[in-house]
């Protein structure tokens, strides 16, 4: 389903404590690893923004400095090495500034699928299936990569405040019946100087997206998992479920709320650590690697089979 929201409403539920980081929402807290029932309660019908005219949007990121959105664009299949994925930047108000700002047909420019994007210093950072590629995040110019070699499906990014940069593998491809597993899926972390590792996380098969927060690495299941854990020091904790299993955009708040965007249910959820959960915004078609504008307390959703980016609203 597409829609444009400058016409028809955002259904929005109105959260208490979004913002604030109330943990006491509920009295009892879900057992880990056990699904949970989302409360919806349309209470709300704010007005979000659309922006159209994208190619696969796959993933939305605020850079705060120049105060603009960027966003990836597979514009194409997603694991194939075509040449023609791009990064757009994106005005607030839903102006689109630059479709192409980082056009993988540019000559000295090679990105094919790219999916995560992250931050750190001057340098944009941008999955592109087996490659990791940095930019610079003035110019738009490219500034490096590196190659991780057997993986098959390099997905999201998080990047921590000391650094550290975490890619996840989804470790999948698609063959005729569907997703299959390749064995790659794994949490890489990276140096700033390149350095790589592996995250010991456990089974993280068809992990989509992480986030990090002191420390602390937050990951979603995808093509069917539906997984939802942290993980810090080695240790794995199992987070309570939600309806879908498509899970694909992770956000962690200051006060350990987390927001995800789910294919199957067409939403994106606000999971509290208590283990309560809402569905904060509803009938969203395909919404992929979600962001947010913490300065105007909004989410930014891509949709990638719609070619748009839903600005939508927080709210409570």
């Amino acid at each position: 389903m597409t829609f444009d929201l400058r016409t028809i409403p955002l259904l929005l539920v109105l959260i208490p404590g979004v913002g604030c980081g109330d943990r006491n929402a509920s009295d009892a807290a879900a057992d880990s690893g056990e699904a949970v029932e989302p409360s919806v309660v349309m209470e709300s019908a704010d007005d979000g923004i659309v922006v159209a005219g994208f190619s696969g949007p796959e993933s939305v990121v605020h850079d705060t400095r120049t105060d603009v959105y960027l966003v990836s664009n597979i514009n194409g299949q997603a694991l194939d090495a075509d040449g023609n994925g791009f990064i757009s930047r994106v005005s607030p108000d839903g102006t689109m500034s630059n479709l192409k700002w980082i056009d993988g047909e540019a000559d000295g420019v090679t990105l094919n699928a790219p999916k995560g994007l992250g931050l750190y210093g001057d340098t944009l950072i941008v999955t592109d299936i087996d490659v990791v590629r940095l930019f610079d995040r003035n110019t738009g110019a490219r500034v490096g990569e590196w190659a991780v070699d057997g993986s098959t499906f390099l997905n999201d990014v998080a990047v921590a405040s000391d650094g550290t940069i975490y890619v996840s593998d989804s470790g999948v491809r698609f063959g005729e019946s569907g997703p299959e597993d390749t064995g790659s899926a794994a949490i890489h972390m990276f140096g700033s100087d390149g350095s790589h590792r592996t995250l010991d996380a456990g089974d993280v098969s068809r992990i989509n997206g992480i986030a990090e927060r002191d420390g602390r690495v937050y990951g979603v299941g995808s093509f069917g998992s539906g997984a939802i854990f942290s993980v810090i020091g080695g240790n794995r904790e199992e987070l309570p479920l939600l309806p879908g299993v498509d899970l694909d955009g992770v956000i962690v708040m200051d006060d350990g709320i987390l927001l995800i965007s789910d294919w199957t249910t067409q939403s994106v959820y606000l999971l509290r650590p208590n283990g309560s959960a809402s569905a904060v915004v509803t009938n969203v078609e395909s919404p992929a690697d979600i962001g947010i504008d913490r300065r105007r307390n909004r989410l930014l959703i891509p949709g990638l089979t719609t070619n748009q980016v839903l600005l939508a609203p927080i709210p409570g």
